[in-house]
């Protein structure tokens, strides 16, 4: 048995469980449905048809009709168990439904129509998965410019972001000079100003520099993050200051302290920064709904709204083009996670 399967399946009991490890994996199972239980519920739903969607109640696994071909008809029939009036119970393939009452007839003997009221049918369904429900939007909906737009305006944000933000937690973390403090107060005072405050000066900003259309304009105004200047400034003040000026020294210049020392030692703060810009710049909406407005410049997270009619949702298409929405992200955690634990509770960041 490995370290890792001991230390989660260890318990305060010796031979049995204890109080304690009870409430604990209820707690922990708990935990892990809440956060997980939509994630999966949404994924396996992808798979299913827009009438699976609504039917109720609902299941949860993906299922379809089962439909039979019938010789005199030039489209499958659906398969319903149905209960007849003298009580047997048989397999019919529906013709047609009119109000409460539903036309049917034997797959093996077409020729009788049997009619029976609705609340006597069961429809056979049978596991199936959707896969149409990836396929056509790609066909039909430009998933693939989208997605470039998408990854174009996440890279280079957060490339920046990662820049900015460790050049100006250097100089507030190892520079002494004054209004230092002041102004590091000022940047986390504008955490408490509501993006929405700022959404009108932003726009105009973008269109006086003509960048109204343009993925530029989705860029550079979000590079600058007062969350990730204090993120790095904490981390960064447990480097020793020694270090720093050992490599001056030795003749280093600042550039280079910066680039060959703090950013190595900081890696792990600018790997859960890289993790929170992928996040906000992916799941991004409003910024890129105010100055975009050609569909060809349309990031991904703009493009699902296209589902969205005004009296009508395709919510096959929906959750199948959220689900590859989805998979970048996940990617991206799954690689970076090692850092979250060391890199947050270095900065002395509580989440």
């Amino acid at each position: 048995m490995s370290n890792t399967t001991k230390f989660l399946f260890r318990t305060r009991g010796t031979h049995r469980l204890h109080i304690a490890d009870i409430l604990m994996y209820l707690y922990l199972g708990l935990g892990t449905l809440l956060m997980f239980g939509p994630v999966l519920w949404g994924a396996v739903s992808s798979f299913k048809t827009a009438a699976e969607l609504e039917r109720f109640p609902p299941s949860f696994l993906p299922s379809a009709d089962e439909k039979v071909e019938v010789e005199g008809y030039d489209s499958p029939l659906s398969l319903y168990t149905v209960t007849l009036d003298d009580g047997t119970v048989a397999e019919l393939a529906q013709v047609r439904r009119i109000g409460i009452e539903a036309q049917f007839i034997d797959p093996v003997n077409p020729g009788e129509l049997i009619k029976v009221h609705v609340n006597q049918t069961e429809p056979v369904r049978s596991f199936a998965l959707q896969w149409q429900n990836y396929i056509q939007p790609l066909q039909r909906f430009q998933f693939f410019t989208f997605f470039k737009n998408s990854v174009i305006v996440t890279v280079s944000a957060t490339l920046i972001t990662l820049f900015i933000n460790s050049l100006a937690a250097f100089a507030l973390s190892k520079y002494d000079f004054r209004g230092r403090h002041i102004m590091f107060i000022l940047i986390l005072g504008t955490l408490m100003i509501p993006t929405t405050v700022t959404l009108v000066p932003n726009f105009l900003v973008v269109t006086t520099l003509g960048w109204s259309n343009k993925l530029i304009g989705v860029i550079l105004p979000t590079v600058a993050t007062p969350t990730g200047v204090f993120l790095l400034r904490q981390y960064m003040l447990t480097i020793p200051d020694d270090l720093l000026d050992a490599a001056r020294i030795d003749g280093a210049s600042e550039w280079r302290i910066y680039w060959q020392i703090i950013l190595p030692l900081a890696s792990p703060a600018i790997a859960v920064l890289a993790i929170f810009s992928v996040m906000w710049r992916w799941n991004d909406f409003l910024w890129p709904l105010v100055v975009l407005t050609q569909t060809d410049k349309f990031t991904l997270q703009m493009g699902l709204n296209m589902f969205q009619g005004q009296f009508d949702i395709q919510w096959q298409y929906l959750l199948a083009m959220s689900v590859l929405a989805l998979l970048p992200i996940t990617i991206i955690f799954i690689f970076l996670q090692r850092y979250i634990t060391t890199g947050i509770a270095s900065s002395g960041v509580k989440m």
